[in-house]
């Protein structure tokens, strides 16, 4: 099976589950597309460890981490089998790395991993895992982390950093559709970054992109963009999915890392 892309996926809002939009409509185009994968491997802010660990459920059960939603949330479950090998590679290759990193046979998918994976693989027929964002990274060393988990994308395995290429909570205005011209800013700015493959640049953008601090006033919604783009065995050519912004802040843009594969149009909405 040839080299995987690496996928970074803006998972935004919760209710992103119920409410497609354009992004959803990308994600759904892009893994009718993708080749397909033996097992997909998700970097989520919503599993932070102190030491890295791993996944290793048959039967990973759907996590609803979050609250104030209404029931349809709740009631919705994303019911992939777990893939099991795959992660007992994953945790080889942190601890060839020098990680300490353990297994969790109980844990299961956090919101930050199936809930963009409804949309991507709607069928849930891929078996997943996940891989914890360790508390304390800064941008080199999450960009070290996608490259020790790197030779994954080598053995037919998806490898997805889900967060949010902006994430200010504290300016969310849930269903208005005014963007926020810092956020489009940002947005367009590592979106330029990851179209000429500056790895460098990517690695300081929350140093030295507009806005960076506003957008991202904590850091863990955008590293596992640093996590996908450090596991990618080339950075070009690399695909925007566009997603625009939701809730006046939340860039709902995706990228496609290492491979110019031609993406089938989306469905309308």
């Amino acid at each position: 099976m040839p080299t995987l892309p690496t996928l970074f996926v803006s998972h935004g809002a919760p209710t992103f589950a119920l409410e497609p939009g354009r992004a959803g409509a990308g994600l759904a185009a892009l893994g009718r597309s993708l080749p397909r994968p033996r097992a997909v491997l998700v970097v989520s802010p919503h599993w932070m460890t102190r030491q890295p660990q791993v996944t290793l459920s048959l039967r990973p059960e759907t996590i609803h981490d979050f609250g104030g939603f209404g029931r349809a949330l709740h009631e919705l479950h994303y019911p992939a089998e777990g893939a099991h090998l795959a992660a007992l590679r994953a945790l080889e290759l942190l601890q060839q790395a020098g990680r300490p990193a353990t297994g969790d046979a109980d844990r299961g998918l956090d919101h930050g991993a199936w809930v963009p994976l409804l949309h991507l693989y709607p069928e849930a027929d891929v078996p997943v895992f996940q891989v914890s964002l360790p508390m304390g990274l800064d941008a080199e060393g999450a960009w070290q982390y996608g490259r020790a988990l790197a030779p994954l994308a080598d053995e037919g395995v998806l490898i997805v950093g889900s967060g949010s290429v902006t994430h200010n909570l504290y300016e969310v205005r849930f269903g208005d559709p005014q963007a926020e011209v810092y956020a489009g800013e940002f947005a367009a700015w590592v979106r330029a970054a990851v179209l000429a493959g500056d790895a460098d640049r990517l690695r300081r953008t929350l140093e030295i992109a507009p806005h960076a601090h506003r957008a991202h006033p904590t850091t863990e919604h955008f590293l596992p963009l640093l996590v996908a783009a450090g596991a990618a065995s080339q950075l070009e050519p690399a695909t925007v999915i566009e997603g625009g912004v939701l809730h006046g802040v939340l860039s709902m843009d995706s990228f496609m890392f290492g491979t110019d594969l031609a993406i089938e149009a989306p469905a309308r909405m």
